[in-house]
């Protein structure tokens, strides 16, 4: 069965930085919403801001959502 959310942002790994894949393809890493939503743009999107990152459910979020940025303290 096919995602419906063809958008998955990463956990935050040791620097904060947020593994961003479309349709199966890393297109980078991100350290905020705004780097998302460039990667989005490139990817096609055009037009998409912050706010589109935010609100859209075209995006699945792994280990926090987009208000998390740092990797999780190491026991």
């Amino acid at each position: 069965m096919a995602s419906i959310q063809p958008v998955t942002i990463y956990p935050p790994d040791a620097e904060g930085g947020r593994r961003v894949r479309v349709d199966g393809t890393i297109l980078g890493r991100a350290n905020s919403t705004r780097d998302v939503a460039v990667f989005l743009q490139r990817a096609g999107l055009e037009g998409w801001d912050d706010v589109d990152v935010l609100h859209t459910a075209m995006i699945e979020w792994r280990g926090g959502g987009p208000d998390v940025w740092e990797a999780p303290d190491q026991p």
